[in-house]
């Protein structure tokens, strides 16, 4: 008898079955997410960028260092803005959120760089909240500062629950 073909290339997440190995579906060995080469290699999502090719840790940990920094700059951006011009300040600073939130998914192709981002914007507007002795604040404590907070909040988690569209296969 012959032996059998390999299994096709997965989309997605590895199974447990297939990653518990540690060789890909050709038979070599791997020392890292992604490092067969192979667009669609069946790696985990955390190893592969948002067009399916595999990505070094590297390169993911300074997209999310990137976006941490990002997000800091839009949350503080944003708390000055909202107040300036509170309705249309409110929502310039909400679509801005937005997009960052969104952009960091796509970037990195997973939920992390929403985390990412929206660890550095949470930080950022909750020091921008706390006052000084003297008693100045960013946040005067209005209706507008709350729904940037919780907006935002509600962004980063409409954006981190989003299901990914399918890849385009190649």
């Amino acid at each position: 008898m012959s032996p059998s073909p390999p299994d096709p290339p997965r989309r997605g997440r590895a199974s447990s079955a297939s990653g518990a190995s540690g060789s890909s579906p050709s038979g070599s060995s791997r020392s890292g997410p992604g490092a067969s080469g192979s667009p669609s290699s069946g790696s985990s999502s955390s190893g592969s960028g948002s067009d399916g090719f595999p990505v070094s840790r590297t390169v993911c940990y300074v997209w999310y260092v990137l976006l941490l920094v990002l997000g800091a700059l839009v949350g503080a951006a944003g708390a000055l803005v909202q107040a300036a011009w509170l309705p249309a300040g409110l929502l310039l600073a909400l679509l801005a959120t937005g997009g960052l939130f969104y952009g960091g998914l796509r970037a990195t192709g997973t939920q992390a760089g929403v985390v990412a981002a929206g660890v550095g914007w949470l930080v950022a507007v909750v020091l921008l909240s706390f006052g000084r002795p003297e008693g100045d604040g960013v946040f005067g404590g209005g209706v507008g500062e709350l729904l940037f907070l919780f907006g935002g909040m509600g962004v980063a988690v409409m954006c981190a629950t989003l299901s990914r569209l399918p890849r385009p296969t190649r």
